[in-house]
């Protein structure tokens, strides 16, 4: 994802901030491990990116971690993000 860590939105006219969007998933996962962060148990059942039950599925080996959102059908965001 090309996420900027500061951003404008023209549309809403705001100022978008995104303080981890540079963090690789070794960041996260040390944060995590040294802050005591709870995370969404389907993570170690196969699930690498959580999106609603009718979207989401497990990923498979050697697949990126989006590959369950909305598999098939070339999104990987709900409309929040796009």
């Amino acid at each position: 994802m090309n996420t900027p860590v500061v951003g404008w939105d023209a549309g809403r006219r705001k100022v978008k901030i995104a303080p981890i969007a540079r963090w690789t998933q070794a960041d996260v996962n040390a944060y995590v491990a040294e802050h005591g962060v709870l995370v969404n148990p389907l993570l170690s059942d196969g699930y690498t990116s959580i999106g609603c039950a009718p979207c989401t599925r497990r990923t498979l080996e050697g697949e990126d971690a989006r590959a369950g959102r909305w598999a098939g059908s070339g999104k990987t965001e709900c409309g929040l993000h796009e």
